[in-house]
């Protein structure tokens, strides 16, 4: 299996143009599971966790997150992106989080994906670059099922970029223990109070990622209500209206990992308790 390694991010696109099909593999967390089951044979590997501007992490009013960027430098050096650093720290074990990148965690586009639903929340924007030109695809437009999204076979993903939207947001996973476990419900919410935003996205509940807009609307009243500059005091009452939309814009299915009854509910719960942390924040 020919192996290409890419210096630069001009060599990797380079050769993902000129070896089809060829896959990037960064830290390789998710590829080598589905080469392991059987699930994957690859022909060409470009690989890419030598290039150095895709380890680029810009923090300021506009946020960069390089494709090359680990959940541990997520988790470590993200400074004030709250609920990315959350997510990150669900992620697998240390040696994991070491390894794995952001930009896998997108390109595999699994629903599951720990950081997709904060991705979705923060209105984030997914950079993709071929040899012959970048492109900037909405994140809510780049997940067009499971495991599969709008990039082409000789693009990569480049970056992730969003305003920077302050300190009330927050991530919260239900799994069947604390560590190392595939979501069976999560949810990113995002109190954007500088221009007045919502955003809640739900991950393992449907087929793609999955934007509760009626609960965004519903939380943006409520925050209207109180001020935006001032916390949130919500009712027991509203909590649970709120949880009630998450759990309805939710489409999950039965499988190993729980039922579609137990998804719902959880969402329910752990909107709730998202509600009242973000809400605590000025």
């Amino acid at each position: 299996m020919p192996v290409q390694i890419a210096r630069n991010i001009d060599d990797a696109l380079a050769a993902l143009a000129a070896h089809h099909p060829s896959e990037p593999i960064a830290g390789g967390t998710d590829l080598m599971v589905d080469v392991n089951f059987g699930r994957k044979r690859l022909l060409n590997v470009v690989a890419i966790d030598r290039v150095a501007e895709l380890k680029d992490l810009s923090l300021g009013q506009r946020v960069r997150v390089g494709a090359g960027v680990t959940y541990t430098s997520l988790l470590h050096e993200a400074r004030g992106q709250i609920a990315l650093a959350e997510a990150s720290r669900t992620v697998g074990s240390p040696q994991i989080r070491n390894a794995g990148t952001i930009g896998g965690n997108i390109a595999t586009s699994s629903p599951a994906g720990d950081t997709l639903p904060v991705l979705a929340a923060l209105d984030a924007t997914i950079v993709l670059r071929s040899a012959t030109a970048e492109r900037r695809v909405p994140f809510t437009r780049f997940m067009t099922g499971p495991k599969r999204n709008e990039r082409h076979h000789d693009e990569l993903v480049v970056a992730a970029e969003w305003d920077d939207a302050g300190p009330a947001q927050t991530f919260i996973k239900i799994g069947t223990r604390n560590a190392m476990v595939i979501a069976v419900a999560s949810l990113a919410l995002v109190v954007d109070r500088a221009r007045r935003r919502v955003g809640v996205a739900l991950g393992s509940c449907g087929p793609t990622i999955i934007r509760a807009t009626e609960a965004e609307r519903f939380a943006a009243g409520l925050v209207e209500e109180h001020g935006w500059s001032k916390p949130l005091a919500a009712s027991e009452a509203a909590h649970a209206e709120f949880g009630r939309l998450v759990a309805a814009a939710a489409k999950p299915i039965d499988d190993v990992r729980g039922t579609a009854a137990y998804r719902r509910h959880s969402l329910a719960v752990i909107a709730g308790r998202a509600l009242a942390r973000v809400g605590a924040v000025a």
